[in-house]
């Protein structure tokens, strides 16, 4: 019995707790009724109309056909509404499409791989899972096999120039083995001996005709879908001035053919911190440089007057 009176009592409570929270809510008057500020929605997600002259490299994505007509879709959608990630892009390319791009020109490497660039790394330098490093996402092997120097203390895949050269040199390759630029870029996600395989299993020679995983099925649908949006911004909804985007920082080179054992100290005799010295050298892994061949190294010294820190 004590129990049920107990239960009443804090429904009462309640009751005129919530009488007393309704009364003191400004009701609505005749002057108010229909004059609310209206709750304005300025975004709005449309279909996407599909361009024509889709390419790679200047060879055709296939749309007529609808497999690929929905695939290709698909990628124009998920990367034209993750607006905050195209736009970061949009950012980095105007700060790292200056560097890559002469160095595919003088491989003869078609411009469009640069795209291959952003949808491995987002153009930073990611590490993968497996252990792929960098802009261009090398593994180590294939590093070390293409000329470059990864160990703990110096990790030459996170040299933006020198990395793009090995791309440059496997994508080459790929081509001469597989026939298309198209089957190079997905060979660089798969590897030249998984698609060729593929390839001869299946009795086809062309990426479009391949059945193939989820990453690698993707692969060719992403990087033509970045191409087209990063060409055309405003079409697909990106707004920004030139302003907003990313500048690169002008440097001069450095020439270090000795061990340094203090880069920290090394740093300051340019002006500029560590910090700031493995910004423009983040291939530099440890604070100290070991170089017991004496080998040469090239380090970017940031050009005096960008950074406003204390050396």
């Amino acid at each position: 019995m004590q129990i049920l009176k107990n239960i009443l009592a804090i429904v009462g409570l309640v009751c005129v707790s919530g009488l007393f929270i309704f009364a003191m809510q400004k009701s609505p008057s005749d002057e108010t009724i229909g004059k609310e500020t209206p709750i304005v929605n300025d975004y709005n997600v449309y279909a996407l109309e599909m361009p024509e002259g889709l390419n790679f490299a200047g060879e055709m994505v296939p749309i007529e056909n609808p497999d690929i007509y929905e695939r290709m879709d698909r990628e124009l959608l998920v990367n034209t509404y993750w607006q905050s990630n195209g736009l970061l892009m949009f950012k980095r390319a105007q700060k790292y499409f200056p560097i890559i791009e002469p160095i595919l020109e003088k491989n003869g490497v078609p411009d469009d791989f640069k795209y291959l660039a952003v949808i491995e790394s987002g153009l930073t330098n990611a590490v993968s899972p497996a252990g792929a490093r960098g802009f261009w996402q090398i593994m180590a092997a294939t590093g070390r096999e293409n000329g470059l120097e990864v160990n703990s203390n110096v990790d030459e895949r996170y040299n933006l120039e020198l990395a793009t050269e090995v791309a440059c040199k496997y994508l080459i390759n790929a081509k001469e083995n597989l026939g298309s630029w198209t089957l190079a870029a997905a060979a660089y996600n798969a590897g030249n001996a998984g698609i060729s395989r593929r390839l001869k299993e299946q009795d086809v020679n062309d990426y479009y005709d391949l059945l193939l995983g989820e990453e690698t099925g993707r692969y060719m649908f992403r990087i033509v879908a970045l191409k087209e949006i990063l060409n055309n911004p405003s079409k697909y909804g990106f707004n920004f001035n030139k302003s907003d985007l990313y500048k690169p920082v002008p440097t001069y080179k450095v020439e270090v053919d000795t061990a340094v054992t203090d880069f920290s100290k090394f740093a300051k005799r340019f002006g500029i911190n560590y910090k700031i010295l493995k910004l423009h050298n983040p291939w530099l892994r440890e604070p100290h440089l070991n170089n017991r061949s004496r080998k040469q190294y090239i380090i970017e010294i940031p050009k005096e007057g960008y950074y406003n820190t204390k050396p």
